[in-house]
């Protein structure tokens, strides 16, 4: 009889995922599963964690859920424990925390904008203090964080969540040239535009209005696939969606045209959007409303199916203007 448990087989590769309860990084989880890889869960929720765990191991993956606060660097360090006590080496860290709020500066409570750039920015931190010496030991990792367009363009409305999202993404620069002397080392970042997970639903909202995201929106399955493939493939950023090269491109021509732009974009959403309720949504504690990919918005309400997009589309048409009226007054 032939043994299965044939030591020449060769050895599937182990992801951490923080973030790994819905959404995007559920979708990465259940991805990496189905291309043959063991996993090592994190997020807040151990129930939601447990569920995501049973899809992927159907899938025949092996997987240790470990529940985790990313902003208590304790805890992820202890998570890093788990997953080098789990399996040989670490492959790839996807770094995937982020929680947001909506609203007014003024309007959102300091705790709720402190926790904001905890989990999305200090996490992270966290994620890669954990993470880089294991790499670094084993002469090769990938290091993916998920960033956003909200990396490249400030969103009005969105204060903290702008502060923590530029700050990751110089935060990625920073650690790209510090760790150019270790070649089998890679820090990745993806930039996907608006993308259809429930964390639309599960922020913070403090405008009385109902949120929801223009389109195009993206499926979060295609965001996960980018994901792995960056796991062979290995490059400093990923840029996912039309808005985030639009953004990307008008803010670069005229930073304060463009938030003028989302902020003109947000405030005619809000005149038409139906009352909602204030709520600290997921950025305080976790939402509790189980495991899902999907949040339901790829078929937009009508008076938000083009709106913001363009408002968008105008912010990079009016910032080129820009740009040229400001080139043209420079000629003699």
């Amino acid at each position: 009889m032939t043994d299965s448990r044939n030591s020449t087989a060769p050895r599937r590769r182990l992801a951490v995922i923080s973030g790994a309860s819905s959404g995007i990084g559920q979708a990465a989880a259940e991805a990496f599963a189905a291309d043959g890889w063991n996993l090592v869960l994190a997020a807040r929720s151990r129930q939601d964690l447990e569920a995501v765990a049973e899809r992927c191991r159907s899938a025949g993956a092996e997987v240790r859920v470990v529940p985790t606060d990313v902003g208590d660097a304790d805890a992820v360090q202890a998570l890093a424990r788990a997953a080098t006590g789990f399996a040989q080496q670490i492959d790839l860290w996807f770094s995937n925390v982020g929680v947001g709020a909506v609203g007014r500066f003024l309007d959102v409570p300091m705790a709720t904008h402190e926790q904001i750039v905890r989990s999305n920015l200090i996490g992270h931190m966290n994620d890669a203090h954990a993470a880089l010496p294991i790499f670094i030991e084993q002469g090769r990792g990938v290091f993916v964080n998920m960033i956003s367009l909200g990396g490249f363009a400030a969103a009005p409305y969105a204060a903290a969540y702008s502060a923590s999202k530029f700050g990751l993404k110089g935060f990625s620069e920073a650690l790209r040239a510090e760790f150019a002397d270790h070649p089998g080392v890679h820090i990745c970042d993806v930039y996907p535009s608006f993308v259809d997970t429930p964390a639309i639903r599960h922020a913070g909202n403090y405008t009385g209005r109902a949120l929801s995201a223009p389109s195009p929106i993206l499926d979060p399955r295609a965001v996960a696939a980018a994901v792995v493939r960056l796991a062979d493939h290995p490059r400093a950023s990923t840029v996912l969606g039309a808005p985030s090269w639009g953004l990307r491109i008008s803010h670069f021509l005229s930073p304060s045209l463009n938030a003028r732009g989302i902020k003109a974009g947000f405030e005619r959403y809000f005149a038409q959007a139906e009352p909602a309720p204030l709520t600290d949504g997921n950025v305080l504690a976790p939402p509790g409303d189980g495991a899902r990919i999907d949040g339901g918005f790829r078929t937009p309400p009508k008076h938000s199916a083009g709106s913001t997009s363009a408002i968008l589309l105008g912010a990079v048409i009016l910032a080129g203007a820009a740009l040229m009226a400001r080139r043209s007054t420079r000629r003699p």
